[in-house]
């Protein structure tokens, strides 16, 4: 059960309620996790528009998916887990491309260096190395993206940070993090 109060069609006042059904109208749903964004319409409408604009930029879905992924497991927040398994499969990751996200690397060489460049930015706080920016730049990415890749690091911190703080219900199909042995 939610820590936080979710936000829904019982409890929500008016600008809440036209966020969550502007939400559902472009998602056909309305995640759980959005509606405990909505206890405030500003941090909302904060996620909302970076992550939209952050979906503008030159970095594929599939690998914006692969960090999530990633990120989700490293900072084991089980909701994010849950929501990016099933994003990533329908942006057309196989579970065996899943699997490597959630390691830390990827099956594509080129999308390895985001993934590993996104999870050393959390490991470290954002104090990596010349060689690491260095790897992203020669798998391929130019400065614009690896700005894009430190933005979803930070978007995707957010969620996670949300997700484990509120606990809340998980509303895809779950996936259970991996323990370490």
């Amino acid at each position: 059960m939610s820590r936080l109060t979710v936000i829904d069609a019982n409890n929500a006042n008016e600008e809440q309620k036209a966020l969550l059904d502007a939400i559902a109208a472009q998602l056909g749903m309305v995640p759980n996790f959005l509606k405990v964004f909505a206890n405030s319409p500003a941090a909302l409408r904060a996620f909302l528009g970076l992550h939209g604009i952050a979906g503008e930029g030159s970095l594929d879905p599939q690998t914006r998916e692969r960090i999530a992924l990633a990120l989700a497991e490293q900072n084991s927040c089980e909701y994010c887990l849950s929501a990016h398994t099933a994003i990533g499969r329908k942006a057309g990751l196989s579970g065996a491309e899943i699997d490597a996200n959630r390691a830390g690397t990827s099956q594509d060489a080129k999308a390895a260096a985001a993934v590993k460049l996104a999870r050393s930015l959390v490991e470290h706080k954002g104090e990596v190395t010349t060689a690491e920016i260095l790897e992203a730049r020669n798998a391929g990415y130019d400065d614009a993206q690896i700005v894009e890749i430190i933005t979803h690091v930070g978007m995707n911190i957010l969620t996670n940070i949300l997700g484990k703080a509120s606990r809340v219900e998980i509303d895809f199909p779950k996936v259970e993090l991996k323990r370490a042995a």
